[in-house]
């Protein structure tokens, strides 16, 4: 079993950057991918960033140039530096932790993007 908590989160103004951190724990050298993910109000949860254990990286379009996903495996830690922040990157930004058998999610992190 692998749990994930996610921090980093909050308020920033348009133009400010923030970085998120999530922590997998338990069995964590079965997770295969980590990423992130975010939910805004009355809206689907989308993807956001993943990363692969050998640093294969996959972006959101919305979020190319302006976010960065790194992996630390040794701490079995994923970050999402976010920069450029734009009022519409305000969501609840949860941490995925995939392996063969499991889908591992965290509790969320809110960012609001907001002057």
């Amino acid at each position: 079993q692998v749990q994930v908590v996610e921090s980093g989160g909050g308020l920033v103004q348009p133009g400010g950057s923030l970085r998120l951190s999530c922590a997998a724990s338990g069995t964590s050298s079965s997770v295969i991918v980590m990423g992130w993910y975010r939910q805004a109000p009355g809206k689907e949860r989308d993807l956001v960033a993943t990363i692969t254990k050998i640093g294969d990286t996959n972006y959101a379009d919305s979020v190319k140039g302006r976010f960065t996903i790194s992996r630390d495996n040794a701490k079995n830690t994923v970050y999402l530096q976010m920069n450029s922040l734009k009022p519409e990157d305000t969501a609840v930004y949860y941490c995925l932790a995939k392996g063969l058998r499991f889908d591992s999610w965290g509790q969320g992190t809110q960012v609001t993007v907001s002057s």
